[in-house]
């Protein structure tokens, strides 16, 4: 048997961390059998559909890394499909019309919750004559199609997560509606029905789902057995939970994931942080791997039950140890784009060699992409603001005299790393004041603060393109 796997996201809103990390557990669990990962978009929602929606959960898709084998495929262009696997089931007795008005079904679960009762449909119009049925049309009633579930059925499954699943059909909520009416008879599909006949169409084997779906699985396969198909294997993955316990909202600053790569988090760190909300490597200690190597060893047997807690310095520890371990022409073109979006120009000798100086620079200070924009701001304005501490060190006795002799010493110097060391040295020695004191003045002058990255490097850079004198004679006039 060949894995079949499928995602099959809605486009009504961008893609999400929680739909994403599925497709993550589909991709691995279809890696590591050589099968199939299938990619499905859920588009009959027709009035919240947006094909942006459908582009933005394509490019996240593709910026994770989760190539998809076959699609992606479009329920939309599908309708014929439900309406012919909703005519089989009519045809043999499954299903039926149904004609009950809506103040009609209100009036129902009203007098339900009065008396203390779950509501559910109560089944009125599974055995209509046909003269019942004519006579409601003839009063112009609308009518959707009801898939019939008796109360005393039990439906069980062996979850490939959860182990053994037991479920009664009196939990479901009575006939199930499958498909509303249209002018032809039969109209558009609703969820439960739409994913059966697509899982069987595609040949789906596992279907892999958040813990939130357990409820329809029971549904889903009584329509399966219904159409005689296979019933495929489930897997009801944990839920994302916040520190506090609760499913994960955007109230917890949860985002899509377009949202998390503008936040400056690689796709490598991203997959492979959700890659641990809920799964462990057999090597409790191993926890930086690609997605490749990550299918070698996954299974559902190390998945856990338990809802995995989203924890965002975890996350940013994971996207400092990638973008720490970057080449240097990657870590590059990775910034380009935040630099350019935060208006820097790369004119005035700020050109690609001189950017790839700066970056290696700053790689280290990384926690995200982003945090490039603040940190070498400094470097694409010809005014440097000064922190209370770096004027405080301006200020200090000595300070001001060391920062002219620097600036006498730079005169017809071609500056080098070398000839930085020898100018301090030379301050040093001709002033007869503590080293200490030239370098942390220097700073202040240069960056405007008394602490960020290698001080030596960061004056070579402002040196290129013309900073270094200005701000130094800037720091001496007070």
């Amino acid at each position: 048997m060949t894995v079949r796997v499928r995602i099959a996201p809605s486009p009504t809103g961008n893609l999400h961390i929680g739909t994403a990390r599925t497709a993550v557990f589909n991709w691995l669990f279809a890696r590591h059998h050589g099968g199939k990962f299938i990619l499905r978009i859920e588009d009959t929602d027709l009035e919240r559909s947006r094909p942006e929606y459908t582009e933005n959960i394509l490019a996240g898709l593709r910026w994770l890394g989760l190539n998809w084998d076959e699609g992606p495929f479009f329920q939309t262009q599908r309708l014929h499909l439900y309406k012919q696997g909703v005519q089989d089931l009519l045809d043999k007795g499954l299903a039926y019309r149904c004609y009950t008005t809506a103040e009609e079904l209100d009036a129902m679960r009203e007098a339900q919750k009065a008396r203390g009762e779950a509501p559910r449909y109560d089944n009125r119009h599974r055995n209509l004559t046909p003269e019942q049925e004519a006579a409601f049309r003839s009063e112009g009633r609308n009518f959707v199609i009801r898939f019939k579930i008796e109360d005393d059925r039990e439906i069980i499954w062996n979850d490939l997560v959860r182990g053994k699943m037991v479920w009664r059909g009196s939990d479901l909520g009575g006939d199930m509606v499958i498909a509303r009416a249209a002018e032809d008879g039969i109209g558009q599909p609703l969820y439960n029905f739409a994913v059966v006949v697509d899982d069987m169409d595609m040949q789906i084997t596992h279907v892999i789902r958040g813990e939130d779906h357990i409820a329809n699985t029971a549904k889903q396969i009584l329509l399966y057995e219904a159409f005689g198909a296979t019933v495929p294997e489930f897997a009801h993955t944990p839920l994302i939970l916040n520190q506090e316990g609760r499913k994960l909202s955007k109230r917890d600053g949860v985002t899509s994931i377009s949202d998390f790569q503008k936040m400056g988090f690689t796709p490598e760190a991203l997959v492979n942080y959700m890659t641990l909300l809920g799964w462990s490597p057999p090597d409790s200690t191993q926890e930086i791997f690609t997605l490749e190597q990550a299918a070698k060893e996954f299974s559902f047997e190390r998945v856990n039950k338990a809802g995995a807690k989203f924890d965002w310095a975890k996350l940013d520890w994971l996207n400092s140890q990638y973008i720490h371990g970057m080449a240097g022409e990657k870590i590059t073109d990775e910034l380009l784009p935040y630099l350019e979006s935060a208006g820097y120009k790369f004119t005035s000798g700020r050109e690609r060699p001189w950017l790839e100086q700066l970056v290696a620079l700053i790689q280290p200070s990384l926690t995200r992409l982003t945090d490039a924009v603040d940190i070498t701001q400094l470097f694409f304005t010809t005014e440097v603001e000064f922190s209370s501490e770096a004027l405080k060190q301006l200020q200090q006795e000595g300070s001001k005299a060391a920062l002219e002799g620097v600036l006498a010493a730079l005169e017809n110097q071609q500056l080098e790393s070398a000839t930085a060391q020898q100018i301090i040295k030379q301050v040093v020695k001709e002033q007869k004041v503590k080293k200490g004191l030239v370098m942390r003045s220097l700073r202040a002058a240069l960056t405007g603060d008394v602490h960020g990255p290698d001080l030596i490097e960061s004056w070579l850079l402002l040196n290129q393109i013309g900073l270094d004198k200005p701000r130094l004679a800037k720091a001496i006039e007070g």
